[in-house]
C-alpha cells in the first residue's frame, strides 16, 4: 500500500492499483506493463463515458475509486454526450487510443478491463449500464 499520510489518499491509490494489477494478470503483462494497463484502462473508461447518456455516465463514473474518477472525468464535454457508435465503432476507438502493441485482438484487451472493472461496480449499476447501450456495445459487457 502506498503512504502518503492521508487515508483516504492511501485507499484510492490502493484501489486503482489492485485494478491496473487485476488487468495486467488477466491479460498476462508484467508489473513493468503499467503504462500499458493505465492506457488500456483509460480508453476504455473514456470511450463508454463518451457513449453513455450523461446521467448514466455519472451514475457509473460515481462507483469508481477517487482516483480514476478523476482519470474518468479528465477531458469530458457532457454536451458532445452520448456519441453514437456500435461496438466496432467503440473497439476502433479503444484501439486508436491504445498506443500499445498487444497480443490478440481489440476486443480481448476491452474484455479485460471491464472484467477488472465489473468487480469494482455494484452489481445494480452494472447491468444499468448494459442497460443503456445498444445490444452491439452490451455484448462486450461481461
Amino acid at each position: 500500500m502506498v503512504a502518503t499520510g492521508f487515508a483516504s489518499f492511501d485507499t484510492t491509490v490502493d484501489k486503482s492499483n489492485r485494478l491496473l494489477r487485476e488487468i495486467e494478470d488477466a491479460y498476462g503483462w508484467p508489473k513493468e506493463r503499467r503504462k500499458q494497463s493505465y492506457a488500456a484502462l483509460r480508453s476504455v473508461l473514456h470511450h463508454l463515458r463518451d457513449r453513455l447518456p450523461v446521467d448514466e455516465a455519472v451514475q457509473f463514473g460515481a462507483q469508481l475509486p477517487t482516483l480514476l474518477r478523476g482519470v474518468y472525468y479528465d477531458g469530458w464535454k457532457p454536451a458532445e454526450t452520448p456519441v453514437k457508435m456500435n461496438g466496432e465503432e467503440f473497439l476502433s476507438r479503444v484501439r486508436e487510443d491504445f498506443p500499445y502493441a498487444i497480443h490478440g485482438d481489440t476486443e480481448q484487451l476491452v474484455r479485460t478491463v471491464l472484467q477488472a472493472l465489473q468487480r469494482h461496480v455494484s452489481e445494480g449499476e452494472w447491468q444499468d449500464l448494459k442497460a443503456r447501450l445498444p445490444a452491439s456495445l452490451a455484448s462486450l459487457i461481461p
